[in-house]
């Protein structure tokens, strides 16, 4: 089933990773020459389109939507296939807002985490919001949907895995701690924290 995807990074970084692109829709009154130009280096079909026509794939366009198939997840043992022995993990424990999602995901991103895990249910899925919201980071995340936080824990910390959740009312910030070598770390939703 394909989606939208929409934004000048987002699309950007889907055409470099050589992720398939089905159309892309360009602003006519001013299309962006750089995406003209990725567009014929990956053979990607172009369609002008007036302003009204992109607003109806998302907000902040930017004049640049791109229709893609959904976002491909992971297994969770897929994920781990991948790891090294100072691999860093991000649960997200229901986790709503998909804005929340993409900046966890842009930031987890730049800081070398290697992959995030979030459930399949009551929680954020990965869609055009996110992918806007990540600044295409999406495109560079390993995401693995699983049915169970608690059993994929488990999981973890039979890897060796240390797992450790974050936590407002914490003694310690985040750069005071030790977090070498392998490690999962929890985060839980906007409102209720990490669940029991």
């Amino acid at each position: 089933m394909a989606q939208y995807i929409y934004g000048k990074n987002v699309v950007k970084q889907r055409i470099l990773n050589h992720k398939q692109i089905h159309q892309l829709y360009l602003n006519k009154a001013h299309p962006d020459k750089e995406m003209l130009t990725l567009a014929k280096q990956e053979n990607i079909k172009v369609k002008l389109s007036d302003v009204q026509e992109l607003d109806r794939y998302g907000r902040n366009h930017q004049g640049v939507v791109a229709e893609v198939e959904d976002y491909k997840t992971y297994q969770l043992e897929e994920v781990l296939a991948t790891l090294s022995s100072d691999a860093t993990l991000v649960l997200l424990d229901g986790l709503e807002d998909p804005h929340n999602l993409g900046s966890i995901i842009r930031t987890a991103e730049t800081a070398g985490v290697h992959g995030i895990i979030i459930p399949k249910r009551r929680a954020a899925l990965v869609n055009a919001t996110v992918n806007k919201a990540s600044a295409g980071a999406v495109e560079h995340m390993k995401i693995a949907r699983v049915t169970n936080i608690t059993d994929s824990i488990e999981k973890l910390k039979n890897e060796g895995l240390w797992i450790c959740g974050t936590d407002i009312n914490a003694n310690k910030y985040y750069y005071e701690q030790d977090l070498t070598g392998a490690l999962g770390i929890v985060i839980g939703n906007e409102g209720n924290g990490i669940s029991e």
